[in-house]
């Protein structure tokens, strides 16, 4: 039983709420209003100044309270201090004031970041300000009306004047509206600038960028590595591992240009200019219907804006090489933009560049890779890279827009090998050059088409002469791919829309090998024109609740007089106001790809050639893949979890990369996986965590082979990240580390040759590899030096612990002793970087 104490108190508190209930249904009137009643009722006279009461409202007492509980009533009420200073006179005091403006500071609500750029208005006047890069904003004048905040990417908020009447300037809270953000379900993923979309991609912006551990500048490539089912086996952006795929198995675009080339160094740097503004698109299942030639995912990079941006430049350097970007607008309606990159590693040696190149050039012609010759010789090598992008853009009246660009990447290695008696010299080019035009007109606010022609032309060339004989090789590897693209849209209503089109692609490849002594030559060259007509519907219900979209690609190859079609879907529902269900489809098919023929061809370095599909020895290409997910985001948790299955038929045995028994045996197969992928994330503020974790289970299916079924050689089984990232005013700082386990590989059965001199291998891929774990820290520092010059400096260190990892394991005979012996390639070593960017 309740003590009569409790029924008290219990009485007491339903007596307030009842008394607060009652005086909710009465009406608030101007504090100034209030006074002047109890004034003139009570023969007293109040004295204060207009501008400080003036932004109150109260509900006025009740008639039955006596003057002086009228008074401490008001008091209670709005802060202010009433003082009797004679029988009839009363002072107002307004103490919160401080000679203080009207200001605040705009917070979001999820993220706990400053709102730039909000809206903060005087009702019934003309008082308009807007919130600085610090969310931070101030009222030049006083008034009783309400305060309305606005911003596009935030719900509308209204509030008393009186809340900002305060000692400090109080921090204002906004809610994000999902659905005015392009169809985002989660704005910030992983770091601030990804965010991931109503149709599966993920979209990273690195003009917005976070920060991650490990990297010194938002390099695209890098960052891709951090999404839940990305990789890379061997630590490298020439070699990324979607879901189980190889790299040729991903479709790069650049503006609408094929990239055949992605890195520089060979793959430890991205080759797109990290200060150049893009936007990137990452899909890994279910691509749009006008993407074709890739059977895993789909890379869409974009340096176009859709408005014409005020001038703007940067130039910055770290410990390998210095880059520049400048936008210029020549008018209204124009602009054009330059960037380019240029290495330091010819000019001087860091310490960066150092590690670079003892992993790069491990097991390769520049560090000896073969062991059977006993010359005793020595090296050097220059080594260099570069890249350059130009970018036109025009407006034509109202409706019109015309783009031209141009990208070129290259890198450059000559090798100097010699003894007493000889001295030969082995060089490696490596380029990727490529144009586009775009014309997109609307030509009324339901219909709109875009028609795109765009080129690009690689090369990879090699020239290696034998130190230890008169030997010279010469490779080249090139390809040129020509086409253009048309796109109509029509917006049937407000929640469909029909997107058709039709694409024309050719694509010559040419494989050129030549040895001078004994003298072989060859010179393949192969051309596969296709044509593809391409529909697509999107329903996207006016909540945003209901995503749709399903799209048919029909294509055509006249050579093999082969018609393939190819069906997607994109659809998401949303369960409730937290939860999300995904469900992505494709199917896909490329007829280029990437084989290795000799592990020390072009150098051993980038021993990778493209060929092209022969409906035979080569076949195309198919993936089916299809995947179940779900997103829930609630109080700054953030959680996604995809399933999927995905099958891949018409791969080589020269396309994946072997080392063992079946090195040299030329057989087509598929390969199957089976994956979850699952992310956790949690803002706390200025502090945000994450934790992703990726199952793949890979394997191929090689009917001609014994056995025909064995682990991929690119399956990393169990992959683990982890990052912590604290944001504060300009200061980032970041620490993360990722553990996977090991790569498949096959052992031989005893460390001596068997009777055909050659190595008895075990069952193929019967182990892996010790699992890889890396520690990576980075932090970055923002200074405003003026209205229009801002400096950024950022420091990183990957494998802060100096873990050693081998991420590759062969085996060869040792010619010395005729024996087996392991030759093993490692991940990087501790490496600092550091770089330095003006802005203006």
């Amino acid at each position: 039983m309740l003590s009569k104490k409790k029924l008290f108190f219990l009485c007491l508190l339903f007596l307030s709420l009842f008394v607060a209930h009652a005086q909710q249904g009465e009406s608030a009137l101007p504090l100034k209003s209030v006074l002047e009643d109890i004034s003139s009722k009570n023969n007293i006279k109040f004295n204060y100044i207009d501008e400080e009461l003036i932004i109150y409202k109260i509900i006025p007492p009740k008639e039955t309270l006596s003057l002086s509980e009228k008074i401490a009533y008001i008091q209670s009420q709005t802060g202010i201090t009433i003082k009797q200073i004679s029988e009839n006179y009363y002072s107002v005091f307004n103490n919160r004031k401080l000679d203080k403006p009207l200001c605040g500071y705009l917070i979001d609500t999820e993220s706990d970041l400053p709102v730039e750029n909000a809206t903060v208005s005087i009702a019934g006047t003309k008082v308009i300000v807007f919130s600085n890069e610090k969310g931070y904003f101030e009222l030049p004048l006083v008034s009783p009306n309400t305060i309305e905040i606005s911003h596009l990417n935030f719900e509308k908020k209204t509030i008393n004047p009186a809340e900002l009447y305060v000692t400090n300037c109080p921090k204002i809270k906004l809610n994000p509206v999902v659905q005015q953000l392009e169809e985002v379900i989660a704005q910030r993923y992983l770091t601030t600038g990804i965010s991931k979309k109503n149709d599966g991609s993920l979209e990273i912006k690195p003009s917005k960028f976070g920060i991650l551990p490990g990297l010194i500048e938002p390099d695209v490539l890098q960052t891709m590595q951090q999404i839940p089912g990305i990789n890379s086996v061997d630590e490298t952006v020439s070699n990324i591992n979607v879901r189980g795929g190889t790299h040729d198995q991903n479709l790069f675009l650049w503006n609408g240009i094929r990239m055949f080339q992605t890195g520089h160094f060979f793959g430890l740097i991205s080759a797109f200019n990290p200060s150049l503004a893009q936007t990137i698109s990452v899909t890994k299942n279910g691509s749009s219907a006008f993407f074709g030639e890739s059977v895993s995912s789909l890379i869409d990079i974009s340096s176009h804006t859709k408005t014409i941006e005020k001038t703007n430049s940067s130039i910055s350097t770290n410990l390998i090489s210095a880059e520049f970007y400048t936008k210029i607008k020549t008018s209204e309606k124009a602009n054009f933009i330059l960037s380019g990159r240029r290495s330091l590693t010819d000019f001087f040696a860091s310490p960066t560049y150092k590690n670079y190149r003892n992993k790069i050039f491990q097991n390769t012609v520049v560090t000896n890779l073969n062991n059977n010759q006993t010359i005793d010789f020595k090296s050097n090598e220059k080594f260099y890279f570069y890249d350059f992008t130009t970018q036109y853009q025009q407006k034509i009246g109202q409706r019109s827009e015309l783009t031209a660009d141009v990208i070129l990447i290259k890198n450059f290695l000559f090798v100097n090998q010699f003894t007493t008696d000889a001295s030969k010299n082995s060089d490696l080019k490596q380029q990727n050059f490529g144009g586009t035009v775009n014309w997109k007109t609307n030509w009324n606010s339901h219909n709109s088409t875009q028609l795109q022609f765009y080129g690009s032309q690689y090369e990879l060339l090699s020239k290696n002469e034998a130190i230890e004989s008169n030997q010279i090789l010469n490779q080249k590897n090139k390809v040129l791919d020509l086409g253009f693209q048309v796109k109509n849209s029509n917006h049937i209503s407000k929640t469909i829309t029909l997107n058709e089109g039709y694409q024309f692609d050719e694509v010559g490849v040419t494989n050129f090998d030549e040895i001078n002594s004994p003298f072989f030559s060859r010179n393949i060259v192969g051309v596969l024109r296709s044509h593809a007509l391409i529909a697509e519907g999107v329903f996207e219900t006016t909540d945003k609740k209901t995503f749709l979209k399903a799209g048919l690609r029909a294509n055509y190859y006249a050579k093999f007089k082969t018609y393939l079609i190819e069906p997607r879907l994109q659809f998401n529902q949303a369960l409730s106001k937290n939860l999300r269900l995904e469900i992505l489809g494709e199917r896909k098919s490329q007829t280029l790809s990437q084989v290795i023929d000799l592990q020390q061809d072009f150098l051993g370095i980038e021993k990778r050639r493209w060929t092209l599909a022969n409906d035979g020895t080569i076949p195309i290409q198919k993936s089916h893949q299809i995947s179940l997910g779900f997103t829930f985001k609630k109080d700054n948790w953030l959680l996604t979890l995809d399933n999927f299955y995905k099958k891949v038929t018409g791969i080589t045995t020269s396309s994946q990369g072997f080392q063992n028994q079946f090195e040299f045996v030329k057989s087509s197969g598929d390969y199957e996986v089976l994956g979850s992928e699952f992310l956790i994330q949690k803002n706390f503020g200025r502090f945000y965590t994450w934790m992703s974790y990726s199952y793949n289970d890979n394997k191929y299916l090689f009917l001609s082979l014994s056995p025909p079924e064995f682990f991929n050689n690119y399956e990393l089984k169990h992959c683990i990240s982890w990052a912590g990232i604290y944001e504060w005013n300009s200061l980032k700082l970041a620490l993360g580390c990722k553990w996977h386990t090991g790569k498949p590989i096959t052992t031989p059965v005893s460390t001596t040759v068997n009777n055909n001199n050659e190595i008895a291998y075990n069952s193929p891929n019967n182990e892996k590899l010790n699992d890889f774990f890396q520690l990576n820290f980075s932090a970055s520092k923002d200074w405003k030096l003026s209205d229009t010059i801002g400096l950024q400096t950022n420091i990183s260190v990957i494998n802060l612990l100096n873990t050693k990892n081998s991420i590759n394991r062969f085996y060869r005979i040792n010619a010395n002793n005729n024996t087996v012996e392991s030759v093993n390639t490692y991940a990087l070593e501790l490496t600092p970087n550091i770089n330095v960017k003006l802005s203006f």
